[in-house]
């Protein structure tokens, strides 16, 4: 009983001496991704030493940081479109609005150490849409010819596929292949169209949300280039230079082109006057 008595005080010392249990948050998931217009949970788990009430708190970080949950209720757009049990928050049918990063804070003011935080970043997918496709209506035959496709809003990006008459066309295997497919930027390149790239041209858009989606079909005619056309264009012109010429060379030498005494028109010429004497001599002259 004596040596008892003797340890008590010993593990009362230690007990008081232990170091505190601070406040710990955790979650369940660092990284949420969900569909756009779906639930999206935002999971935050705390442990307290002693305060039995914590303050839960929820803050957006962005360009400055907002309030989600603050003094027992939603803020913002969140209010009336947002739910929580415990400190984990349910956010109902999110948008691209809400993807970003998220903080959870639990204050315990009874603790040692009062506060703990975790953080989630929230990541709201959007399937692809009906890619915008530019297809040329015609080409000439040797011609450089891009054909485009884009999707603009899906997340993450969409890639790309082209397809001829329904028919997948194949990534290009080797460096002299005469076609090149970039299935990020979704551009279709030809470095020399030939008669046999002629049909109809469609492309589909991907990102592994939802479905695929493919844009119409447009048809792309290759048209050979007509040389004799080009030689009978290029004499004509010429030809047409060659009778401009002499005939500008006919007018000169005939002195139509050039202006000098014998060609100026005397038309507005006024003579001028005459003195009162001159006429008086005139006169008597004639007498």
């Amino acid at each position: 009983m004596e040596g008892t008595s003797l340890y008590l005080p010993i593990v009362v010392l230690l007990m008081q001496c232990s170091p505190s249990v601070p406040v710990t948050v955790s979650t369940n998931r660092h990284t949420v991704e969900v569909e756009e217009f779906s639930d999206a949970v935002l999971s935050c788990l705390f442990h307290t030493e002693k305060d039995q009430n914590p303050r839960i708190e929820w803050k957006k970080k962005a360009k400055e940081v907002s309030f989600v949950y603050f003094n027992g209720r939603f803020r913002g757009p969140f209010e009336g479109r947002a739910t929580i049990v415990g400190a984990t928050v349910t956010l109902h049918k999110v948008t691209q609005e809400d993807a970003g990063e998220y903080r959870c804070e639990i204050s315990a003011s009874q603790d040692a150490v009062s506060l703990g935080e975790t953080n989630v970043t929230l990541n709201v997918l959007v399937p692809p849409q009906t890619p915008l496709c530019e297809v040329p209506a015609s080409a000439v035959t040797g011609s450089v010819v891009q054909l485009h496709c884009r999707d603009q809003q899906s997340v993450p990006p969409a890639t790309y596929s082209w397809f001829k008459d329904n028919k997948p066309i194949s990534p290009p295997r080797h460096a002299n292949a005469t076609y090149l497919i970039n299935s990020h930027t979704g551009i279709l390149e030809f470095k020399a169209v030939a008669k046999e790239d002629s049909g109809r041209y469609s492309c589909l858009a991907s990102n592994g949300v939802g479905s695929p989606k493919m844009c119409v079909g447009k048809h792309m005619a290759i048209e050979d280039v007509n040389i004799t056309v080009i030689v009978g264009a290029v004499v004509v012109v010429f030809l047409i230079l060659v009778v401009c010429g002499c005939g500008g060379m006919l007018l000169h030498r005939n002195g139509l082109l050039t202006q000098g005494p014998r060609g100026r028109s005397n038309v507005n010429y006024i003579p001028p006057p005459q003195e009162p004497q001159d006429f008086k001599h005139t006169q008597s002259f004639m007498l």
